[in-house]
């Protein structure tokens, strides 16, 4: 099963008080639990830093700057892990700090390393917490809001849902607060999200950067990707067990593609900066839905960097398909025929046993 990305704002965490409120973090905390205990892999993507140096600094009178919100994240990310950290450790559940910016997700090599230590991560049972990288994040990098990066997660990771926990019941035809009569919209399943309901997303919260107009930034992105979505309240009585369980809650946004269409749209379209020809035994691993293995490299040709869409030809030059480079074309090259168990030892490091993974892999012939 793909995994579940979990996105918690400020206001979740705060309950719209100055300070973090342990009690609704500890009741989220035994929720992921439950899931982890029933097998459902989670990612949580957790607002809160600058909550959290606001109260660890004593609710300083500060700018709104960048500046004075990059050294309030400074002082909160660690007291916001430690707090994470203590109510999983109840459960004998570790966690990981994951600080990503939009370059780490924008540029392709810095996109696998994020993901590879993502899934590294789950594979021993860690629980990754993500947070945007206030603290070196300038304009140019920002994300700039959790939902958003909580929709690139879902995309890097491929989960099959994303859920936002927000201090709303959902997306209404309006402002709740400003409409009494607006209703929940409680299911999109148009290919598009229809104009009106851009129109309906209000404006931000108290102390988040987020607002309803993010959620729905977010939805539509991950949606994209192949992920199912929800927007509804991080207050109500065990939402995640029951979201989990199949209660319909909030408003629920169907996946409007797949990831594997998304994923070959974008290595198809990568200009390829490379080739490696493979022997007949690789090809037909290839066929049979492996990966490729060093030991069935040939040759290298072209200059690629990890990450880059290579072509893989077999011994008579016939293109079997397109794939993203593991290990750039130097270490390409110092690998081929080799065992992956010697990876590690030929080149000094490891990014995998793979010199293209098969998720990374498009067969033409498909």
């Amino acid at each position: 099963m793909s995994p579940l990305v979990v996105k918690l704002g400020t206001s979740s965490l705060t309950g719209g008080t100055p300070e973090l409120s342990r009690p609704r973090m500890a009741d989220l905390v035994r929720q992921i639990a439950g899931l982890r205990a029933r097998g459902r892999q989670v990612v949580l993507v957790s607002s809160g830093a600058i909550a959290a140096g606001r109260e660890a600094l004593g609710q300083p009178d500060l700018s709104k700057s960048i500046p004075a919100k990059q050294m309030l994240a400074a002082v909160g990310q660690p007291r916001l892990m430690e707090i994470w950290s203590g109510l999983f450790g109840i459960y004998e559940l570790h966690t990981a700090q994951v600080l990503l910016t939009r370059a780490d997700l924008d540029v392709r090599s810095r996109f696998l390393n994020a993901r590879s230590t993502i899934w590294g991560l789950l594979r021993q049972g860690v629980l990754p917490i993500v947070n945007e990288n206030d603290t070196v994040a300038t304009e140019e990098i920002r994300v700039g809001d959790n939902d958003n990066l909580s929709a690139l997660v879902a995309n890097l990771i491929h989960a099959d849902r994303l859920i936002l926990l927000t201090d709303r019941d959902g997306l209404f035809t309006a402002d709740p607060h400003r409409v009494p009569d607006a209703a929940l919209i409680d299911r999109v399943d148009t290919p598009e999200i229809p104009p009106e309901m851009w129109l309906a997303a209000g404006g931000s919260g108290r102390q988040g950067v987020g607002g309803m107009r993010t959620k729905l930034e977010a939805a539509d992105l991950a949606r994209r990707a192949g992920a199912e979505v929800v927007i509804t309240r991080s207050d109500l009585p065990d939402v995640l067990t029951r979201l989990e369980s199949g209660e319909r809650l909030g408003t629920v946004f169907t996946p409007a593609g797949t990831p594997p269409e998304s994923f070959k749209r974008f290595v198809l379209a990568s200009p390829a900066a490379g080739a490696l020809t493979i022997d007949a035994g690789a090809a037909a691993a290839l066929g049979r839905g492996g990966s490729l293995l060093p030991s069935g490299l040939l040759r290298v040709d072209g200059e690629f960097q990890r990450g880059a869409s290579v072509r893989v030809l077999a011994e008579d030059g016939t293109e079997l398909g397109r794939g993203l480079a593991a290990y750039d074309r130097a270490d390409c090259a110092r690998i081929a025929g080799i065992q992956s168990g010697e990876i590690e030892g030929a080149l000094g490091y490891y990014y995998g046993d793979e010199v293209i993974h098969r998720d990374n892999l498009i067969l033409l012939s498909q």
